[in-house]
């Protein structure tokens, strides 16, 4: 006679574990990798099912998709390393470790990326729609600039691949691409106009 009441204690225990389990589950496989340093506009941040706007100061977790709407901006810091996002872009934080790098991607629109020269070097990946961006403590810029994509380095270098073609892209330089799945462009040096341009596009005069 008393199975029945210990089959439903049982289900309610395990219904209570469960809903518990939902919110650690979360941040257990989710820890801070950062935080909004500067949020100008509409920015909205999603991780797993939820989604909500972002604002200067929380905390940016890893696998979060930051988004930004028309004349909004978000300045991101992942540890040492600072994010700079233009408006109408996409970005996914894919993995990232502080101390050892990650992979981002770029779905929509203009990113900089900017790691002092002066800290340890690590290996990150940008992914794109028009290709892979390897990079080891620099400061690049990458999303539309006179072109459908361009990569341009200010600090160090990156190596670009796209169509089956991988350049080196050292300071001062920059590729373009034409359309996704085409080949970068060979490296050539950026006037002050572009480079402005391309900077203004984030945020940063």
């Amino acid at each position: 006679m008393r199975q029945p009441d210990v089959k439903r204690r049982l289900f309610l225990c395990g219904l209570m574990l469960a809903a518990m389990g939902g919110g650690t589950a979360v941040t257990a496989a989710s820890p801070v990798v950062g935080k909004a340093r500067n949020i100008r506009g509409n920015v909205r941040r999603r991780q797993g099912g939820d989604e909500g706007r972002l604002a200067a100061g929380d905390a940016v977790l890893d696998n979060d998709y930051v988004s930004t709407s028309t004349n909004s901006f978000a300045d991101l810091a992942l540890s040492e390393t600072r994010i700079l996002l233009g408006p109408q872009t996409e970005l996914l934080i894919d993995s990232f470790l502080a101390a050892e790098g990650g992979t981002l991607e770029l779905g929509l629109g203009r990113m900089v990326f900017d790691r002092p020269d002066n800290l340890p070097k690590m290996d990150v990946a940008v992914r794109t729609a028009f290709g892979m961006i390897g990079v080891r403590g620099t400061k690049f810029f990458c999303g539309p600039s006179r072109a459908a994509f361009a990569v341009f380095v200010e600090r160090g270098s990156v190596s670009v691949r796209g169509g089956g073609v991988t350049r080196t892209v050292s300071a001062g330089q920059g590729v373009d691409f034409t359309s996704p799945g085409a080949p970068p462009s060979e490296p050539t040096n950026w006037g002050q106009a572009r480079i402005r341009q391309a900077y203004a596009s984030v945020g940063l005069r």
